[in-house]
């Protein structure tokens, strides 16, 4: 498979993943701010804003749900909004045609096509339910129509490792705001988890209990433990490992974070939640930077002199 191609199928798994749980943290943010009269707006966006690694504006401009959103939600220039992530995902998807299924682009493509008419709706959740939506019917098509070769593994890889990261900034956001901000099960609610996690715990709730569930969990798609995990199966199946002294960088890197966190006391990880989340962003980061340098070699520039290559 040509480089360019397995890199496009990267980031189209990721560009996806991005747009579904960013959705899903605005969703959760916007409700929690409508619902508490008291919260300070201003706070929580700008530590909202910190946690996406998106310049807040200067100290003396208020910040509010509409200038959150405007960031994060409805920039269609910026890769790390919602909008653009989905325009990325479709450009992507333009570059690798010849490889993905006609049914996957079509999707791509009616979601790039329907995303003017829903952006800035009078209610935001109804924008939020409808990327969550296209996001899974994308997953769905990569699942039920891809062959299992370096097509999906590559789109699955990008999904994972960019699950991992977004999961670990929802976590985050929570640690920051501490009580005044969203519940722990609005978190699994967000994620999708609540049923997965009161069928686990028999309906027993805690919030030790849900923190472990989104961390620890080694059957829900959303942990952490399971994203690192389905991406280090890809990195494997995509390069088995044959070298007895040696690992591949990038399965380092996730290796090292999901050891990290399954084989340590809850309590530990919890107690310093925002500096364990953040390594597993650094992971993440580094894993993302050895796969490029491994899969996408892109730092080779033509130089031509006179008639002579």
């Amino acid at each position: 498979m040509l480089s360019r191609i397995a890199e496009s199928l990267f980031w189209i798994g990721r560009y996806i993943e991005r747009a579904d749980d960013t959705a899903r943290l605005l969703d959760v943010h916007v409700q929690s701010l409508l619902e508490d009269p008291w919260a300070e707006e201003d706070l929580a966006c700008r530590s909202l804003l910190s946690v996406m690694d998106r310049p807040a504006p200067p100290a003396g401009v208020v910040v509010g749900r509409e200038s959150v959103l405007d960031i994060l939600a409805y920039d269609r220039r910026a890769p790390s909004a919602i909008a653009g992530s989905l325009v990325a995902a479709r450009e992507n998807a333009r570059r690798a045609r010849e490889i993905i299924s006609t049914d996957l682009w079509e999707c791509l493509n009616t979601t790039w096509n329907q995303l003017p008419s829903h952006m800035r709706p009078a209610r935001p959740h109804d924008y939020f339910t409808w990327v969550r939506e296209r996001a899974a019917v994308v997953a769905g098509l990569m699942d039920s129509v891809t062959s299992r070769d370096e097509t999906w593994q590559f789109m699955v890889l990008g999904r994972s490792i960019e699950r991992v990261d977004m999961t670990a900034r929802l976590l985050t956001t929570r640690a920051l705001v501490g009580a005044t901000g969203p519940s722990w099960q609005t978190l699994l609610r967000s994620c999708g988890a609540h049923e997965a996690y009161l069928r686990t715990y028999r309906g027993i709730a805690s919030d030790e209990r849900a923190a472990g569930f989104l961390l620890l969990d080694r059957l829900f798609p959303r942990s952490l433990v399971f994203a690192l995990g389905q991406a280090e199966s890809c990195l494997t199946a995509l390069e088995p490992v044959t070298s007895r002294s040696s690992v591949d960088d990038a399965l380092r890197h996730l290796g090292h974070a999901r050891a990290s966190l399954e084989y340590r006391p809850l309590m530990e990880v919890l107690d310093g939640l925002p500096e364990e989340m953040e390594r597993v962003q650094r992971a993440c980061s580094a894993a993302s930077d050895a796969i490029r340098a491994r899969y996408f070699p892109s730092g080779h520039v033509t130089n031509w002199v006179g008639e002579a290559l």
